[in-house]
């Protein structure tokens, strides 16, 4: 788990072209873009843009995927995502391979990170996360998630 602001992002360019190709997408994204997908590279890198409220802990799951990293990049507001590695976490559900997710139940412990407008987290398959959570009050979120094969 790496979590950074946008400004930093050239730091983590070694970690592969995939990667690269994602926060450079990030460097020049506008917070007007509707949601939906845009294809960075195909299948292999994308681009998620949503728009949400975010909500109270205890109404969000933790996930991790398998097949994609996630950079989760927050352009316009503030939420928290709590993290937690998967050897910690106990499923709820069977891998779903099609969605490339697993849902798990609450850890006794989590770190949680907070993301301003700015920051990004990156989340490889074996970090644990629950994206969306409120940050003190609710507040309208407008985010990314490059999804990068790993």
């Amino acid at each position: 788990m790496i979590i950074d602001t946008l400004a930093n992002s050239a730091s983590y360019h070694h970690l592969s072209p995939r990667f690269v190709a994602g926060l450079k997408w990030l460097t020049q994204f506008k917070p007007d873009m509707p949601d939906g997908r845009t294809d960075i590279d195909g299948d292999n890198v994308f681009a998620l843009v949503q728009s949400y409220e975010t909500a109270p802990a205890d109404q969000k799951k933790f996930e991790s995927h398998r097949v994609y990293a996630d950079i989760q990049y927050v352009a316009a507001g503030t939420e928290v995502i709590p993290y937690a590695p998967t050897s910690s976490l106990t499923p709820t559900m069977a891998y779903d391979a099609e969605k490339d997710y697993l849902l798990y139940t609450d850890p006794a412990t989590s770190t949680p990170l907070f993301l301003p407008p700015g920051s990004f987290a990156i989340f490889l398959p074996q970090d644990g996360h629950k994206p969306g959570c409120v940050s003190g009050a609710s507040a309208k979120i407008k985010k990314v998630v490059i999804k990068v094969r790993v």
